[in-house]
């Protein structure tokens, strides 16, 4: 498959392949459970955002690929999260960002607000990693759950496993966990998944 997604996630600089390698292998196996096994784009797991954004503009100058797409947090709640590059611009955490000429709005896969908001989604995976300490009742309701800021979700994530022998922590256990969601949970919660499984399939041709 000709085609390339740059993530936000993993590390950049000197020490940061170990944690590039689990960031990619995390989103292999969830585009493997989201049915795109055989026809995968290149992954590429950059670290920080602003990174992202600057691997996609030069793949874009650069490449006659099918296909090329960044996949990173909202940051914020999205009123409409099919205009992406409307919400890119009003983004300033970094950024906001210009979109490029020739790009459009299906070539950015949105986790919205945040990666944290997916794994909070799914509440059997989560009582399967951390077992009986996880504390439940600390998790954000699964109601308009990606109309919550990205830093409430990842608080309550962070206290609802605080009593857990590995609390959660973005990283290696972020990466881990995220293999192992569910996608009909991810599905059944997320409009920002289910926007993402119709690109892909729009655009992964078998």
């Amino acid at each position: 498959m000709n085609a390339s997604i740059y993530i936000e996630g993993g590390a950049s600089g000197p020490n940061s392949k170990y944690l590039n390698t689990k960031c990619q292998e995390a989103f292999h196996k969830l585009l493997d459970k989201m049915g795109f096994t055989g026809r995968k784009p290149h992954l590429v797991a950059c670290g920080g955002r602003q990174n992202v954004f600057d691997r996609f503009c030069t793949k874009m100058k650069t490449t006659s690929a099918e296909y090329v797409a960044m996949w990173i947090d909202s940051e914020e709640p999205m009123q409409d999260p099919e205009k992406a590059w409307q919400h890119l611009a009003a983004v300033t955490t970094v950024g906001p960002w210009t979109k490029p000429a020739s790009a459009d709005d299906d070539q950015v896969l949105f986790m919205t607000t945040c990666m944290e908001t997916w794994i909070a989604t799914d509440r059997n995976t989560l009582i399967s990693h951390y077992g009986k300490a996880l504390q439940e009742k600390h998790l954000p309701s699964l109601n308009n759950l990606e109309n919550l800021g990205r830093h409430t979700v990842q608080n309550q994530l962070t206290q609802a496993t605080k009593s857990c022998d590995k609390p959660y922590a973005k990283g290696e256990s972020s990466f881990e966990i995220l293999s192992k969601l569910d996608n009909d949970e991810l599905r059944k919660h997320l409009k920002s998944f289910r926007r993402i499984e119709r690109i892909l399939e729009s655009r992964l041709k078998k």
